[in-house]
C-alpha cells in the first residue's frame, strides 16, 4: 500500500488561484505563497458579508487511542464527499504543531486519498504563522524581564510573572527552568518555563480574533503578572501589544490550500485541544460560511475536549451556531475502551484484536454513546462516522450502527474516505445533509454569569460524568483573584488528558465514580478564557524514545521523506 506521502506526491497540484476562483475568491483577495497555496485577505468579508450563510458542521471523535482514529481524515473526506454529491464545501482545519509531527504523528494533513496538499508544506512551515506566534510570544517575554531589570516601572513582582516563553518542539527539559543567571547584566533570576507554541495564549488569541483590530485589542489585554498590590499588569501597559500585532499582521489572514481532488481547504491556527481550545480560526470559518453551502470544521481529540470547547468557547466568541456534529469512531478504539486490549505507538496491534470480538465492542461502546449524548446536550444533531479499517468485520460494524442510533445519533454511517476519497464519503455526506435539516437548538451548557468554580464543575459533571471536583489551594486562590478582577464572566478551557473522560488516562471507556482534580486555574485574558490544569497535564510535551523525527530525512533530490 502506498504511503500518504507517496499518494500526495502522485497528485497534480493545481494553481491555487483557479481553486479559489471556484469558490468566488477574487485574485486580488489572495496573498500568494507560490502557485499552490495562498492566504485570503480578511477584507473579503466586506464584499461577501451579505451572502447566504452555509451550513456549519463540526467533526469530533470518541476518546482516541495513541494512534488516533482518523478525525482529520474524516474532516477532509466529508468535505470531499459533500463536494462529490454537489454541495460546494470547504474544510477548515488547524495547522499542526511541529512538536507532534516530529514526535508521534509524523504528519497531520489527513491520510490516504483524503489529504490536504502539498503535504510537506502543510506539516512543516506552511506560511510561517506558527513561527510568528512564537516570535510575538517571546518578544513579550523578553520585554517583561527587561522591564523588571530596567527599573521595574510597573512594579511587577518577579515571582508573580505568569507569561512563559514558547517553542514549537516537544522539549520536556524546558518545562521548568531558571532564567537570569550569570550576573545582574543577564536579568533578574526567577523560575519560569516554556510552553509548546500551540499552547501559547497568542495562538489562542489569533484563532479567536475577528479581525486585525480585535487581534490588537486582545493582545493588549494579556496579563503577564501582577504588581506588588496584586493588580494585573498587561501587555498594553508594557507597551508591547503594538509590536506583537505587527509581527502577526500576515498571520491573521487564513491559509487556503487544496485537497487531492482539487477542492479548497482553509488551514489556520493550531491550538491543541488537550491544553488549549483546540479549534481552527474564527476568521476562516466566517469567510468559508459566506462562500459555501457547507463548512466542515474540526475540533481536536474527543468531544469531551475539542467539541466541548468549540461549543462553549469558539461559538460563544464567534456567535456562530453549528447545524450538526459528526462523531468519528473506530472499531479498534471501541475495543480498547473495553479494557481488554492495549495499543502502543510503534507496536503492531495485538493479533487477537484483529478478530471479531462483539463482547469487547459491547463493553467499550459506552464511550461512543456518551460522546453522542454530550453533543445532543448542546442541542446539536449528531452523526456517527465509523472510520472503517480492513480488519473490521461486518458484524462489528452492524453492532456499532445499531448502538449509536439507539443512543440518539441521527445516523451512523461507514466512512471509506481514506481508501476512496470523496466517493467513499458520499454516504456520510448524505447523512450530514439530512441531519442539518433537523431542528438545532444550540446553546452552551453554562451561562456567562456563573462562578468560575461552578463552570468547571458543570463541565466535569455534565460532560465527563464526574462525581465532583477537588480544587487544590492554588486553584482556589487563583479563582478568587480573577473574580475580584471582574473577570468571572469568562468561559473555562479544561486542560486534561485526551484519552479519558476523567483526568486519569488509565480510566478508559465510560468511567463513573471519580472526581476531577484541578491543581491550578490560569488566566488567558486576551483569549478570553481561563484554563484549568487537571491531573498531571503539562503544557510542554516531551519526545518519546523512538520519535518520528528519526524517520524523517531528505533524499538525493532534496525531497522530504518519512512523513506519513
Amino acid at each position: 500500500m502506498a504511503s500518504d506521502l507517496e499518494i500526495a506526491r502522485k497528485a497534480t497540484l493545481r494553481d491555487i488561484r483557479e481553486i479559489a476562483g471556484n469558490y468566488g475568491i477574487e485574485e486580488h483577495e489572495l496573498i500568494l505563497y507560490g502557485p499552490h497555496m495562498a492566504k485570503v485577505k480578511l477584507d473579503i468579508l466586506d464584499r461577501i458579508e451579505k451572502n447566504p450563510r452555509g451550513k456549519y458542521v463540526d467533526v469530533t471523535a470518541i476518546n482516541p487511542t495513541p494512534l488516533g482514529e482518523g478525525k482529520t481524515v474524516t474532516t477532509i473526506g466529508l468535505g470531499l464527499g459533500l463536494n462529490h454529491i454537489g454541495k460546494k464545501t470547504v474544510s477548515t482545519i488547524r495547522q499542526p504543531s511541529m512538536g507532534p509531527v516530529f514526535g508521534i504523528k509524523g504528519g497531520a494533513a489527513g491520510g490516504g486519498h483524503s489529504q490536504v496538499i502539498p503535504m510537506e508544506d502543510f506539516n512543516l512551515h506552511l506560511t510561517g504563522d506558527t513561527h510568528a506566534v512564537g516570535i510575538a510570544n517571546n518578544l513579550l517575554a523578553a520585554w517583561v524581564d527587561t522591564s523588571i531589570l530596567m527599573g521595574n516601572p510597573h512594579d511587577i513582582d518577579p515571582s508573580s510573572v505568569t507569561w512563559k516563553r514558547c517553542l514549537d518542539v516537544n522539549d520536556r527539559s524546558l518545562r521548568e527552568c531558571i532564567i537570569g543567571l550569570g550576573g545582574s547584566s543577564n536579568g533578574v533570576p526567577r523560575e519560569t518555563g516554556f510552553n509548546i507554541t500551540s499552547a501559547s495564549e497568542v495562538m489562542a488569541i489569533l484563532g479567536l480574533s475577528h479581525d486585525l483590530s480585535d487581534l490588537r485589542e486582545r493582545l493588549g489585554r494579556i496579563v503577564v503578572g501582577f504588581d506588588s498590590k496584586g493588580n494585573g499588569v498587561t501587555a498594553e501597559q508594557l507597551g508591547a501589544a503594538g509590536a506583537m500585532t505587527a509581527v502577526l499582521t500576515h498571520a491573521i489572514h487564513p491559509n487556503f490550500m487544496q485537497t487531492l481532488e482539487g477542492t479548497g481547504s482553509f488551514v489556520h491556527t493550531g491550538p491543541f485541544a488537550n491544553i488549549a481550545h483546540g479549534n481552527s480560526s474564527i476568521v476562516a470559518d466566517r469567510i468559508a460560511l459566506r462562500l459555501c453551502d457547507y463548512v466542515v470544521t474540526e475540533s481536536g481529540f474527543g468531544a469531551d475536549m475539542g467539541a466541548e470547547k468549540f461549543f462553549n468557547i469558539k461559538c460563544r466568541v464567534s456567535g456562530m451556531k453549528p447545524d450538526c456534529a459528526v462523531v468519528v469512531a473506530t472499531v479498534r478504539a471501541i475495543k480498547v475502551h473495553s479494557g481488554r486490549y492495549k495499543i502502543r505507538p510503534g507496536k503492531p496491534l495485538p493479533p487477537e484484536m484483529l478478530q471479531e470480538d462483539l463482547p469487547a465492542l459491547e463493553e467499550g461502546i459506552g464511550n461512543l454513546l456518551r460522546h453522542v449524548e454530550n453533543v445532543r446536550k448542546h442541542g446539536v444533531p449528531a452523526v456517527v462516522a465509523i472510520n472503517r479499517f480492513p480488519t473490521d468485520t461486518d458484524g462489528e460494524i452492524a453492532a456499532m450502527v445499531e448502538l449509536a442510533q439507539r443512543a440518539g445519533a441521527s445516523a451512523a454511517v461507514v466512512s471509506d474516505v481514506h481508501a476512496r476519497g470523496g466517493e467513499g464519503g458520499a454516504a456520510l455526506a448524505e447523512a450530514v445533509v439530512k441531519a442539518c435539516e433537523e431542528p438545532a437548538n444550540f446553546a452552551p451548557i453554562y451561562p456567562d454569569d456563573m462562578a468560575i468554580s461552578k463552570k468547571i464543575e458543570t463541565v466535569c459533571k455534565e460532560i465527563y460524568r464526574a462525581d465532583g471536583v477537588t480544587f487544590l489551594p492554588a486553584a482556589k486562590k487563583a479563582m478568587k483573584r480573577y473574580e475580584k478582577m471582574g473577570l468571572g464572566h469568562l468561559p473555562v478551557c479544561m486542560a486534561k488528558t485526551q484519552y479519558s473522560f476523567s483526568d486519569n488516562p488509565k480510566l478508559i471507556g465510560a468511567p463513573t465514580g471519580f472526581r476531577v482534580t484541578v491543581r491550578d486555574v490560569n488566566l488567558s485574558a486576551g483569549a478570553g478564557f481561563f484554563y484549568a490544569l487537571c491531573g498531571d497535564m503539562m503544557t510542554m510535551p516531551g519526545l518519546g524514545s523512538q520519535p518520528a523525527l528519526l524517520n524523517i530525512d531528505i533524499d538525493d533530490q532534496g525531497e522530504v521523506q518519512g512523513l506519513f
